[in-house]
């Protein structure tokens, strides 16, 4: 399941990030431009580390549920609530962002008791 998630997350960061480079340059100004960038980066950076899990998870057998859940959740919170500020100006999403930074956070500390 965890690949399949990486995948969609991959994906989705690569259509996005291309959108904001073609798409979005001449409708927005360059700060929004720029978050656009920061939110696309951060979702193809934790794309990698789920799939990097995944990978780490069949190899293994250990469980990725808490890292994987954080990180793809986190992503949603953080670059999706970017996209959605970006696209429609609704400033109630703002403090949606650091939610989802710190759900971002927390999967990269979950990922210390993968170590045995």
């Amino acid at each position: 399941m965890w690949t399949y998630i990486a995948a969609l997350l991959g994906s989705t960061a690569i259509f996005l990030g291309a959108f904001g480079a073609h798409g979005l340059r001449s409708r927005v100004n360059p700060e929004q431009l720029a978050n656009w960038h920061t939110a696309a980066n951060y979702h193809l950076m934790h794309a990698l580390a789920v799939l990097a899990l995944a990978l780490f998870a069949n190899a293994s057998g250990q469980s990725i549920r808490l890292p994987a859940t954080l990180f793809s959740v986190g992503v949603l919170f953080f670059s999706g609530s970017i996209y959605l500020l970006v696209l429609t100006g609704q400033k109630w999403l703002g403090p949606i962002t650091p939610i989802g930074g710190l759900l971002m956070a927390a999967g990269w500390i979950s990922l210390i008791r993968l170590v045995k």
